[in-house]
Protein backbone atom coordinates (compact mmCIF):
# COMPACT_ATOMS: atom_id res chain seq x y z
CA UNK A 1 0.00 0.00 0.00
CA UNK A 2 1.27 3.45 -0.90
CA UNK A 3 0.74 6.12 1.76
CA UNK A 4 0.67 9.89 2.00
CA UNK A 5 3.90 11.13 3.56
CA UNK A 6 2.07 13.95 5.30
CA UNK A 7 -0.91 12.23 6.97
CA UNK A 8 -0.16 8.51 6.28
CA UNK A 9 -3.53 8.03 4.63
CA UNK A 10 -3.70 5.37 1.92
CA UNK A 11 -2.72 6.97 -1.39
CA UNK A 12 -4.58 5.77 -4.46
CA UNK A 13 -3.37 8.47 -6.83
CA UNK A 14 -0.96 11.38 -7.02
CA UNK A 15 -3.03 13.51 -4.60
CA UNK A 16 -4.03 12.53 -1.07
CA UNK A 17 -7.81 12.58 -0.65
CA UNK A 18 -7.40 13.25 3.08
CA UNK A 19 -5.01 16.22 3.27
CA UNK A 20 -4.34 17.24 -0.33
CA UNK A 21 -0.64 16.42 -0.29
CA UNK A 22 0.55 15.68 -3.82
CA UNK A 23 3.31 13.59 -5.34
CA UNK A 24 5.34 15.80 -7.66
CA UNK A 25 6.68 14.82 -11.07
CA UNK A 26 10.25 15.60 -12.09
CA UNK A 27 11.39 14.66 -15.59
CA UNK A 28 8.72 11.97 -15.75
CA UNK A 29 9.57 10.39 -12.38
CA UNK A 30 7.38 10.38 -9.27
CA UNK A 31 9.11 12.65 -6.77
CA UNK A 32 8.36 12.02 -3.09
CA UNK A 33 11.19 14.24 -1.81
CA UNK A 34 11.65 16.86 -4.53
CA UNK A 35 13.73 19.10 -2.26
CA UNK A 36 16.58 16.57 -2.58
CA UNK A 37 16.10 15.61 -6.23
CA UNK A 38 18.90 17.69 -7.70
CA UNK A 39 21.42 18.02 -4.87
CA UNK A 40 21.92 16.92 -1.31
CA UNK A 41 24.34 15.34 1.11
CA UNK A 42 25.54 11.74 1.04
CA UNK A 43 26.56 11.49 -2.62
CA UNK A 44 27.50 13.50 -5.69
CA UNK A 45 25.05 13.34 -8.59
CA UNK A 46 27.98 13.76 -10.98
CA UNK A 47 29.26 10.28 -10.01
CA UNK A 48 26.43 8.51 -11.85
CA UNK A 49 28.00 9.04 -15.28
CA UNK A 50 31.23 7.43 -14.12
CA UNK A 51 29.34 4.48 -12.63
CA UNK A 52 27.26 3.99 -15.75
CA UNK A 53 30.42 3.91 -17.87
CA UNK A 54 32.45 1.50 -15.75
CA UNK A 55 30.45 -0.66 -13.33
CA UNK A 56 29.31 -3.29 -15.86
CA UNK A 57 32.94 -4.16 -16.65
CA UNK A 58 34.39 -3.90 -13.15
CA UNK A 59 35.15 -7.09 -11.20
CA UNK A 60 33.78 -5.76 -7.91
CA UNK A 61 30.37 -4.69 -9.25
CA UNK A 62 30.05 -7.92 -11.24
CA UNK A 63 30.92 -10.08 -8.22
CA UNK A 64 28.60 -8.19 -5.91
CA UNK A 65 25.76 -8.69 -8.40
CA UNK A 66 26.48 -12.44 -8.47
CA UNK A 67 26.24 -12.58 -4.68
CA UNK A 68 23.01 -10.56 -4.54
CA UNK A 69 21.32 -12.68 -7.21
CA UNK A 70 22.35 -15.87 -5.44
CA UNK A 71 21.10 -14.66 -2.04
CA UNK A 72 17.76 -13.56 -3.48
CA UNK A 73 17.28 -16.92 -5.18
CA UNK A 74 18.31 -18.93 -2.12
CA UNK A 75 16.31 -17.08 0.52
CA UNK A 76 13.21 -15.94 -1.41
CA UNK A 77 13.05 -17.66 -4.80
CA UNK A 78 9.31 -17.04 -5.20
CA UNK A 79 9.33 -13.27 -4.67
CA UNK A 80 6.99 -11.30 -6.90
CA UNK A 81 7.95 -7.72 -6.04
CA UNK A 82 11.35 -6.17 -5.31
CA UNK A 83 12.32 -2.63 -4.32
CA UNK A 84 15.88 -1.35 -4.40
CA UNK A 85 16.69 1.63 -2.19
CA UNK A 86 19.31 3.84 -3.82
CA UNK A 87 19.23 2.06 -7.18
CA UNK A 88 21.73 4.43 -8.78
CA UNK A 89 22.15 3.65 -12.47
CA UNK A 90 20.07 0.48 -12.22
CA UNK A 91 22.96 -1.98 -12.58
CA UNK A 92 21.81 -4.28 -9.76
CA UNK A 93 18.13 -3.98 -10.64
CA UNK A 94 18.77 -4.86 -14.27
CA UNK A 95 20.40 -8.10 -13.18
CA UNK A 96 17.49 -8.93 -10.88
CA UNK A 97 14.96 -8.08 -13.59
CA UNK A 98 16.67 -10.24 -16.23
CA UNK A 99 16.82 -13.25 -13.90
CA UNK A 100 13.26 -12.73 -12.61
CA UNK A 101 11.25 -11.45 -15.61
CA UNK A 102 7.88 -12.08 -13.94
CA UNK A 103 8.68 -10.01 -10.84
CA UNK A 104 7.49 -6.42 -10.43
CA UNK A 105 10.57 -4.24 -10.13
CA UNK A 106 10.75 -0.95 -8.23
CA UNK A 107 13.73 1.35 -7.88
CA UNK A 108 14.21 4.48 -5.83
CA UNK A 109 16.98 7.06 -5.88
CA UNK A 110 17.27 10.38 -4.09
CA UNK A 111 18.85 12.02 -7.17
CA UNK A 112 16.88 12.24 -10.42
CA UNK A 113 20.19 12.11 -12.30
CA UNK A 114 20.62 8.46 -11.30
CA UNK A 115 17.11 7.60 -12.43
CA UNK A 116 17.84 8.91 -15.92
CA UNK A 117 20.52 6.24 -16.32
CA UNK A 118 18.42 3.57 -14.59
CA UNK A 119 15.48 4.16 -16.93
CA UNK A 120 17.69 3.29 -19.91
CA UNK A 121 18.49 -0.09 -18.36
CA UNK A 122 15.01 -0.68 -16.95
CA UNK A 123 12.33 0.78 -19.23
CA UNK A 124 9.61 -1.35 -17.61
CA UNK A 125 10.48 -0.80 -13.95
CA UNK A 126 8.72 1.67 -11.69
CA UNK A 127 11.40 4.19 -10.82
CA UNK A 128 10.88 7.00 -8.34
CA UNK A 129 12.72 9.81 -6.59
CA UNK A 130 12.55 9.20 -2.84
CA UNK A 131 14.21 9.87 0.49
CA UNK A 132 14.96 6.48 2.11
CA UNK A 133 14.21 7.99 5.51
CA UNK A 134 10.56 8.38 4.45
CA UNK A 135 9.44 5.46 2.29
CA UNK A 136 5.84 5.95 1.04
CA UNK A 137 4.90 2.25 1.18
CA UNK A 138 3.56 -0.06 3.89
CA UNK A 139 3.61 -3.88 3.59
CA UNK A 140 4.07 -3.62 -0.17
CA UNK A 141 7.13 -5.65 -1.21
CA UNK A 142 8.24 -9.28 -1.00
CA UNK A 143 11.88 -8.26 -0.91
CA UNK A 144 13.81 -5.05 -0.53
CA UNK A 145 17.50 -4.24 -0.91
CA UNK A 146 20.01 -1.48 -0.26
CA UNK A 147 23.43 -2.09 -1.78
CA UNK A 148 26.21 0.16 -0.51
CA UNK A 149 23.69 2.81 0.45
CA UNK A 150 23.33 2.81 4.25
CA UNK A 151 26.88 4.04 4.78
CA UNK A 152 25.94 7.30 3.02
CA UNK A 153 23.10 8.09 5.44
CA UNK A 154 23.53 9.36 8.99
CA UNK A 155 20.10 8.04 10.01
CA UNK A 156 20.74 4.46 8.88
CA UNK A 157 18.59 3.00 11.68
CA UNK A 158 15.59 5.02 10.49
CA UNK A 159 16.13 3.71 6.96
CA UNK A 160 16.16 0.11 8.21
CA UNK A 161 12.92 0.73 10.12
CA UNK A 162 11.36 2.22 7.00
CA UNK A 163 12.40 -0.78 4.92
CA UNK A 164 10.87 -3.09 7.52
CA UNK A 165 7.57 -1.21 7.31
CA UNK A 166 7.60 -1.38 3.50
CA UNK A 167 8.01 -5.18 3.49
CA UNK A 168 5.20 -7.67 3.64
CA UNK A 169 5.13 -10.04 6.61
CA UNK A 170 8.02 -12.46 6.20
CA UNK A 171 9.61 -10.25 3.55
CA UNK A 172 13.32 -10.44 2.78
CA UNK A 173 15.95 -7.77 3.40
CA UNK A 174 19.26 -7.74 1.52
CA UNK A 175 21.98 -5.25 2.46
CA UNK A 176 25.62 -4.77 1.48
CA UNK A 177 27.93 -2.23 3.12
CA UNK A 178 31.65 -1.39 3.27
CA UNK A 179 33.24 -3.01 6.29
CA UNK A 180 35.96 -2.43 8.91
CA UNK A 181 36.52 1.09 10.24
CA UNK A 182 40.28 0.43 10.12
CA UNK A 183 40.03 0.42 6.32
CA UNK A 184 38.88 4.04 6.29
CA UNK A 185 40.71 6.15 3.71
CA UNK A 186 40.38 9.25 1.57
CA UNK A 187 38.30 7.12 -0.82
CA UNK A 188 35.60 6.90 1.86
CA UNK A 189 35.69 10.67 2.24
CA UNK A 190 35.46 11.07 -1.53
CA UNK A 191 32.47 8.72 -1.59
CA UNK A 192 30.71 10.66 1.20
CA UNK A 193 30.62 7.69 3.55
CA UNK A 194 29.41 8.32 7.08
CA UNK A 195 30.90 5.06 8.35
CA UNK A 196 32.39 1.69 7.56
CA UNK A 197 30.51 -0.97 9.51
CA UNK A 198 31.57 -3.71 11.85
CA UNK A 199 29.70 -7.01 11.60
CA UNK A 200 28.24 -6.58 15.09
CA UNK A 201 27.06 -3.03 14.42
CA UNK A 202 25.21 -3.98 11.26
CA UNK A 203 23.61 -7.08 12.78
CA UNK A 204 22.55 -5.11 15.85
CA UNK A 205 20.92 -2.36 13.80
CA UNK A 206 19.15 -4.82 11.48
CA UNK A 207 17.81 -6.80 14.44
CA UNK A 208 16.67 -3.65 16.25
CA UNK A 209 14.70 -2.63 13.15
CA UNK A 210 12.58 -5.79 13.43
CA UNK A 211 14.46 -8.38 11.38
CA UNK A 212 15.81 -11.85 12.03
CA UNK A 213 19.27 -12.29 10.51
CA UNK A 214 19.49 -15.34 8.24
CA UNK A 215 23.01 -14.90 6.89
CA UNK A 216 25.89 -12.53 7.53
CA UNK A 217 29.24 -12.82 5.80
CA UNK A 218 32.11 -10.71 4.63
CA UNK A 219 32.96 -10.67 0.96
CA UNK A 220 35.89 -9.31 -1.03
CA UNK A 221 37.74 -11.33 1.59
CA UNK A 222 40.34 -13.06 -0.56
CA UNK A 223 41.32 -9.65 -1.96
CA UNK A 224 41.56 -7.99 1.45
CA UNK A 225 45.41 -7.91 1.42
CA UNK A 226 45.37 -6.11 -1.93
CA UNK A 227 42.71 -3.72 -0.69
CA UNK A 228 44.65 -2.99 2.48
CA UNK A 229 47.82 -2.33 0.47
CA UNK A 230 45.91 0.08 -1.77
CA UNK A 231 44.58 1.94 1.26
CA UNK A 232 48.04 2.19 2.83
CA UNK A 233 49.53 3.54 -0.39
CA UNK A 234 46.85 6.23 -0.58
CA UNK A 235 46.78 7.06 3.15
CA UNK A 236 48.43 10.46 2.64
CA UNK A 237 46.27 11.48 -0.32
CA UNK A 238 43.68 14.20 -0.01
CA UNK A 239 40.15 13.84 -1.38
CA UNK A 240 41.12 16.06 -4.32
CA UNK A 241 43.87 13.60 -5.28
CA UNK A 242 41.58 10.55 -5.43
CA UNK A 243 41.10 9.21 -8.97
CA UNK A 244 38.20 6.78 -8.79
CA UNK A 245 38.27 6.15 -12.54
CA UNK A 246 41.80 4.74 -12.22
CA UNK A 247 40.69 2.52 -9.32
CA UNK A 248 37.66 1.20 -11.22
CA UNK A 249 39.18 0.96 -14.70
CA UNK A 250 41.85 -1.65 -14.00
CA UNK A 251 44.06 -3.25 -16.63
CA UNK A 252 42.18 -6.06 -18.34
CA UNK A 253 44.36 -8.90 -17.02
CA UNK A 254 44.28 -7.62 -13.43
CA UNK A 255 40.52 -7.04 -13.56
CA UNK A 256 40.07 -10.57 -14.92
CA UNK A 257 42.27 -12.08 -12.22
CA UNK A 258 40.36 -10.29 -9.46
CA UNK A 259 37.09 -11.43 -11.03
CA UNK A 260 38.27 -15.05 -11.00
CA UNK A 261 39.36 -14.80 -7.35
CA UNK A 262 35.97 -13.41 -6.28
CA UNK A 263 34.18 -16.11 -8.27
CA UNK A 264 36.09 -18.67 -6.20
CA UNK A 265 35.17 -16.77 -3.05
CA UNK A 266 31.52 -16.81 -4.11
CA UNK A 267 31.60 -20.60 -4.41
CA UNK A 268 32.81 -20.84 -0.81
CA UNK A 269 30.08 -18.47 0.40
CA UNK A 270 27.39 -20.37 -1.48
CA UNK A 271 28.61 -23.55 0.20
CA UNK A 272 28.11 -22.09 3.67
CA UNK A 273 31.39 -20.41 4.55
CA UNK A 274 31.01 -17.08 6.39
CA UNK A 275 34.15 -15.00 6.06
CA UNK A 276 34.97 -13.01 9.22
CA UNK A 277 37.02 -10.38 7.39
CA UNK A 278 36.53 -8.64 4.06
CA UNK A 279 36.17 -5.26 2.43
CA UNK A 280 32.37 -5.57 2.34
CA UNK A 281 29.60 -7.37 4.23
CA UNK A 282 26.38 -8.98 3.05
CA UNK A 283 23.50 -9.45 5.44
CA UNK A 284 20.29 -11.33 4.63
CA UNK A 285 17.37 -10.98 7.04
CA UNK A 286 13.66 -11.67 7.26
CA UNK A 287 10.98 -9.37 8.64
CA UNK A 288 10.05 -10.75 12.03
Amino acid sequence: MMICLKCENALTGAICSQCGWAVENIDGFEAFAPEYAQAGSGFEASYFKLLADLESGNFWFQSRNDLILWALEKYHSDFRSFMEIGCGTGFVLSGISKKNPKAEIFGSEIFVEGLRFASQRLPDARLMQMDARAIPFVEEFDAIGAFDVLEHIEEDEIVLQQMNAALKSGGLLLVTVPQHPWLWSATDDYSHHCRRYTANELSRKVTAAGFTVLRSTSFVSLLLPAMLASRLLSRNKSVAEIDVRTEMELPRLLNGAFRWILRAEGVLIRNGLNFPLGGSRLIVARKT
